[in-house]
């Protein structure tokens, strides 16, 4: 019986050129694939922020757009501020403790 010897395969100088190029490529796009994924992250936080922002915008418009109701305006000076119009008499009760009050302005 004679034995039949199989080539070992052998790395030709093009595949070993060709798997450090592609070894070349892969370390290079670690850094950019980061910075991608660390954007993406940035990218969700400043959208949320956005409807936070959003919503407090809105929440403010309604306050300004309150503050212009003379109504209101009248029921804050009578209430914060204890102002009275021409003619009327304001009352003051003072607790039996001697505090304040709590404001809710």
């Amino acid at each position: 019986m004679s034995s039949v010897a199989v080539p070992k395969p052998r790395l030709s100088k093009r595949a070993a050129v060709l798997a450090a190029m592609v070894l070349l490529l892969g370390a290079a796009l670690v850094v950019p694939i980061r910075q991608i994924l660390a954007q993406r992250g940035e990218l969700a936080r400043l959208e949320q922020r956005v409807v936070e922002l959003t919503e407090d915008r809105d929440r403010l418009a309604g306050e300004v757009s309150r503050l212009g109701d003379p109504a209101e305006l009248e029921r804050l000076a009578r209430q914060c501020l204890g102002m009275v119009k021409p003619g009327e008499i304001a009352i003051v009760t003072v607790p039996e403790d001697g505090s304040a009050p709590p404001v809710s302005c």
